[in-house]
């Protein structure tokens, strides 16, 4: 049997503040009680060590505003770079599975990144989908991201990717930052039906949780035949967790892991430091890597109290029956999306970064292709905290595009930067995996490959 890889990065010269609840004891608390019980020394686990991303590892994902070297820090390049070992790993037949315990996160930021979002500024499981579809030629991958809050981050960037099969459930954005993740919210005109979300009550329990597995997401998977499968593994559904209200346990983390079968986990939030994160990723390990985990229990778990409510139950069995049924019809809508625009589709929508306190607008234009998913352009404008405002576009040629609208992407650029119009113009080329930017105050390009 090959062994599961975990992989250890707690960050120790990053933090938003010392006693913000993002903090490097997250993992060490972890990585204590790992050692504690023996679980490192088992022939089952094999540790990795983490390494740096690549400038263009990140190009192929975000547009860092104004530049990387400017806007990250070392940590970020780390807790990416992480996820690639366990890639590789996992691409070479090294491992079955992996879990990235690293930090910072990454699911809430977005395809521009001007700054910090709900802890955010790259997303590592974006990078590692991107980095493993050019490198070994991954194709189709499903996300399944468990974490309480809704990863408005990951859908945002494959929103309009039909190759991608995003499914979050998590506590009602009503309820909740970032305030998203509805049910209409179902994938781009060119990508309807592969970003699925499960908006769940405050309260919800282990039974809840796992009938949207049960009942969604295996099905989800079984018809989507992903060759790939990344759990965005928030922690922040349990009970004891400071910033949310749900009621979920680290045996129903365990027992959520054994179903999904995850080849690689990347750890998102969890808050509450002493009292669950231990618990939850030795029953996720213990999960990935086939031990028994039928006698994890935290020290005050009563089963008493975790009682899923009837009305709350038949609200879930609902809410899956209308996202399976969208799933399954969702060719029709896409084709229904080609007949009734012109080249262009066009949104507009504003984000709030409530970390650095930033409010960016963003004018989006996908081609609507009959070939492929099509390109986009993405029109940004925001005041970062350094007081200066950033007008840039932002244009991205997905991996699976065609060839007309990889030349028509690249012609746009060459066009737009003959004027002054913003203050830089990006390319982003999956397909050659390069990065370009030029900035138009100092008539100067510089190309990432």
């Amino acid at each position: 049997m090959k062994p599961t890889g975990v992989l250890f990065f707690p960050a120790f010269d990053w933090a938003i503040s010392p006693t913000h609840p993002e903090r490097e004891e997250r993992l060490l608390y972890t990585r204590d009680q790992l050692f504690e019980e023996g679980i490192m020394d088992l022939p089952e686990i094999r540790e990795y060590k983490p390494r740096l991303a690549e400038p263009i590892d990140i190009g192929a994902v975000h547009f860092v505003v104004p530049d990387q070297k400017a806007s990250l820090l070392e940590a970020h390049f780390v807790a990416a770079g992480s996820t690639l070992v366990l890639a590789d790993a996992y691409m070479k037949g090294e491992i079955k599975n992996g879990f990235a315990i690293v930090r910072p996160p990454g699911h809430h930021a977005m395809t521009v990144s001007h700054g910090n979002r709900g802890f955010c500024n790259i997303n590592n499981e974006a990078i590692m989908i991107e980095y493993l579809r050019h490198k070994y030629g991954v194709k189709r991958v499903a996300v399944i991201d468990t974490d309480v809050h809704h990863g408005d981050g990951t859908q945002e960037i494959y929103y309009h990717d039909p190759d991608v099969l995003y499914v979050s459930f998590h506590q009602d954005g009503r309820t909740l930052y970032p305030g998203t993740g509805f049910m209409d919210e179902a994938g781009g005109p060119l990508a309807y039906g592969t970003t699925i979300n499960v908006p769940l009550m405050p309260k919800t329990t282990d039974a809840g949780i796992h009938y949207v597995i049960d009942h969604l997401v295996l099905p989800l998977l079984e018809e989507f035949k992903p060759d790939l499968v990344v759990n965005s593994a928030g922690q922040d559904n349990h009970y004891t967790d400071p910033l949310a209200d749900m009621r979920f346990t680290a045996q129903g983390y365990a027992e959520l892991n054994h179903k999904l079968a995850p080849h690689i986990a990347v750890l998102e939030g969890g808050y509450s430091v002493e009292t669950a994160l231990p618990y939850i990723n030795m029953g996720i390990i213990m999960a990935m890597a086939g031990m028994d985990y039928s006698n994890l229990r935290e020290p005050d778990y009563a089963r008493e109290n975790f009682r899923e409510s009837f009305r709350n139950l038949e609200a879930i069995k609902k809410m899956t029956e209308t996202q399976l049924n969208l799933f399954r019809h969702r060719q029709d809508t896409i084709d229904k999306n080609r007949r009734s625009q012109g080249e262009f589709f066009s949104e507009y929508q504003r984000i709030f970064y409530d970390t650095d306190y930033i409010h960016e607008e963003q004018q989006i234009r996908l081609r609507n292709c009959p070939d492929c998913c099509g390109f986009r352009m993405l029109e940004s404008t925001a005041q970062q905290r350094n007081g200066k405002l950033y007008r840039v576009l932002c244009i991205s040629v997905p991996i699976n595009c065609c060839s007309a609208c990889h030349d028509q992407g690249a012609e746009v650029y060459q066009e737009m930067i003959r004027y002054d119009r913003y203050d830089y113009v990006y390319l982003q080329d999956r397909i050659k995996r390069e990065y370009r930017s030029f900035n138009t105050e100092k008539a100067e390009e510089s190309i990432i490959k």
